[in-house]
């Protein structure tokens, strides 16, 4: 990224002058390099800032599209406020936002969810394609044959599932697919809205305006280096996925187990047999927010990081069965590309340390 931040500073824009063509063709190779991750076409990867940004275009994009008699939005009870929050607002234009259930381990009520398909002819479906919280991934290939069948759009908010899991975009059958650069060991400030078709494709409007960048769809002077950044990040996630899924799952899974052997109260949340391979997600019978005070050299978290600092419980949570009482003694791990099986160790002998001297205080 470095030369692009000094040497290579020209607009990718300004292809009249050597400069802007090489920062061009930069910015050309790094979108094939990002495809690639999710098996897309080049031209269907549209550039923004962030996923948040890139859920809001699909959502607001495609509802300028909607039938007259097409004005009902599904979305889960989980879903990250990027998604839930766009969707409410549509009900200010007349669209009627819809939620379908999850079941005890997050997993959409899939009977649910077609009884709401055939009851409303949705324009849109935007389900996740796993939970930040308790790592659950959904059956979104399953998901959007049925959607599609009904006549519905279908985006996925893949954030937390691409570079973690095989994300295929043709064997899903999305229609768009969101995901970001920081998720993968990339850059923070870039991410991707991948639409089926390209950016010109009739199904989705800009909704915001100013210049034909990305096709129209994202206007804006593209962040060169960023976008750099987030193409290697992508050929690196390719290339280590295979071994770091089966690394972190194995990792994950003794660390749950050894938690167990000594506190069998210990409650996992999430789908046990299709979950992300670096989360776990664990309610204990002491204070979560007490434990993380306790263990202040581990990165530990109560919930999702865009409600972090809320004193209410997890939606996620309570979504799933857990009362108030269990969201708040319920601590989210996540291990990543570079957490090791001493760091696991250290963490489980903390935590085991932790919980016995807070029961001896209760």
């Amino acid at each position: 990224m470095l030369p692009f931040f000094t040497e290579q500073f020209a607009n990718p824009a300004s292809s009249t002058h050597k400069e802007g063509r090489s920062s061009q063709q930069a910015v050309s190779f790094a979108r094939s390099q990002v495809a690639e991750l999710i098996n897309a076409a080049r031209d269907e990867i549209v550039f923004t800032s962030t996923a948040t940004e890139s859920n809001n275009i699909a959502i607001l994009g495609t509802s300028d599209n909607a039938a007259a008699n097409r004005r009902t939005v599904i979305t889960s009870a989980i879903e990250h406020k990027s998604v839930s929050e766009p969707v409410r607002s549509l009900s200010r234009r007349g669209f009627r936002p819809t939620t379908v259930d999850v079941d005890n381990y997050g997993r959409v009520k899939i009977g649910e969810l077609e009884a709401m398909l055939a009851q409303h002819s949705p324009y849109l479906v935007s389900i996740q394609a796993a939970n930040s919280e308790i790592g659950t991934i959904q059956p979104i290939r399953e998901i959007a044959e049925m959607a599609h069948f009904y006549g519905a759009l279908v985006h996925c908010d893949a954030v937390q599932a691409v570079g973690r899991i095989e994300v295929d975009v043709e064997e899903w059958e999305v229609d768009f697919l969101a995901f970001s650069a920081h998720k993968l060991y990339g850059p923070k400030g870039i991410a991707a809205l991948y639409v089926r078709g390209g950016s010109k494709s009739p199904r989705i409007s800009p909704v915001m305006f100013g210049g034909g960048h990305e096709g129209g769809l994202r206007p804006g002077t593209l962040n060169v280096p960023g976008i750099v950044g987030f193409g290697a990040a992508a050929q690196i996630a390719r290339e280590v996925l295979p071994s770091e899924m089966l690394r972190l799952s194995q990792l994950r899974d003794q660390f749950e187990l050894s938690m167990l052997e000594v506190h069998s109260t210990i409650q996992r949340n999430g789908f046990l047999l299709d979950r992300l391979p670096g989360n776990s997600n664990l309610t204990f019978s002491v204070d979560a927010e007490a434990l993380m005070m306790r263990l202040p050299h581990f990165a530990l978290s109560t919930g999702s990081a865009c409600s972090a600092g809320t004193l209410e419980p997890s939606p996620v949570l309570q979504a799933i069965g857990r009362s108030r009482e269990e969201a708040y003694m319920t601590l989210r791990i996540g291990l990543g590309r570079y957490t090791t099986e001493n760091e696991i160790h250290s963490l489980t002998t903390g935590l085991n340390r932790e919980i016995a001297l807070i029961s001896a205080i209760q």
